[in-house]
């Protein structure tokens, strides 16, 4: 894009990590979007495969961003949403295969709720199709997240309605918002940064809005391995970074002995199937770095901020919902733009 054009409307930032054949269904699936007007930053964490130029297709509205090093999902992100003149990010991991219309409904609830710093999207199962993989970020309120509905059936998919965060896996957000609290967090690497993205932008009175129309095929976390040492590890230390970096005061007191005990739960339970080494290197590791993450607290504080009674309405406090790992998406005041027409209806695939 020359100076003198404008910019498209939404910047689509692909993190690649030697995703193999994967990354090309991925940029196909976005190559055949219906919503034209984007603009498409594939960054490449010094991958070894060849994925990226595999991928990449003729069209000057795609380009490659080649690191030098793996910087983790987090900071290449953050880079590839550094000098985005547009209005909308959109995240999209390289095993999420876009429906045609993917881009155009979330577009579309843009315009329905003009309102919205954050949108999710309806993940389906890649390698089962009859299953949900994503239905928006949960949190409970004793500091654990999940991706609702994960596993479940696709008659249990919600209508429109607001959740805690989004997905990165599938998500769209202001830019402004997105630059204004300083992007993910890059120190969390990867896994859960997206849920402390939505937790700050929460302080910052943003809302998310999962979008049931707005479809992507997720294979989900095939290049770091489901239940691998990695995930426990980055999960582990991360959830105690978000809890105590964003949780506000009298709630943080209120919960903390919860939080203890869920991590004595989750220890427990992965010593019981032979993973507790890498469950408690991550909460050692998520300890040793507390005072760091502990010196950001006063921005938790600010005056500006959401009162902490709206935070606790945020939250998950149903222990059903968290061992069911059902979504947590609730009925959300609508708020059409002037010449809005009814909400759309669901791709035939779903």
């Amino acid at each position: 894009m020359s100076a003198d054009e404008p910019a498209p409307t939404v910047r689509v930032i692909v993190v690649n990590y030697n995703s193999g054949n994967l990354l090309g269904r991925c940029i196909d699936a976005l190559h055949k979007q219906t919503f034209s007007d984007f603009e498409a930053i594939i960054v490449d964490n010094n991958s070894t495969d060849g994925s990226v130029d595999a991928a990449m297709v003729d069209d000057p509205r795609f380009t490659i961003r080649r690191l030098d090093d793996n910087i983790g999902f987090a900071a290449a992100n953050n880079l590839g949403a550094k000098d985005a003149a547009t209005p909308w990010l959109a995240m999209l991991n390289p095993d999420a295969f876009a429906e045609p219309n993917w881009l155009a409904e979330l577009m579309d609830a843009t315009r329905r709720y003009p309102d919205t710093a954050m949108f999710g999207s309806t993940q389906i199962s890649a390698n089962d199709p009859r299953k949900l993989d994503g239905s928006g970020d949960a949190y409970f309120a004793f500091g654990l997240a999940w991706r609702g509905n994960y596993g479940h059936p696709l008659g249990d998919l919600p209508e429109d309605g607001e959740t805690f965060s989004p997905c990165a896996a599938a998500a769209l957000y202001k830019t402004a918002a997105f630059q204004d609290v300083g992007g993910y967090d890059e120190r969390f690497f990867c896994y859960l940064e997206d849920v402390d993205l939505g937790f700050r932008l929460r302080h910052k009175r943003e809302h998310c809005v999962q979008v049931k129309s707005a479809v992507v095929y997720h294979v989900g976390s095939a290049l770091t391995g489901e239940k691998s040492d990695f995930v426990r590890f980055h999960s582990a230390r991360n959830g105690i970074w978000l809890f105590s970096k964003n949780m506000p005061g009298v709630l943080f007191w209120l919960l903390l002995p919860g939080h203890v005990l869920l991590q004595l739960a989750w220890l427990a339970r992965a010593a019981l199937h032979g993973q507790i080494k890498p469950v408690w290197l991550g909460i050692r590791a998520g300890l040793g770095g507390l005072s760091e993450i502990w010196q950001e607290r006063p921005s938790v504080r600010a005056p500006e901020n959401i009162k902490w009674t709206s935070i606790s309405r945020a939250l998950c406090w149903s222990p059903w919902r968290l061992l069911n790992r059902g979504h947590d998406v609730r009925k959300y005041r609508l708020v059409r733009a002037p010449s809005e027409t009814p909400p759309p209806t669901l791709p035939k695939s779903l």
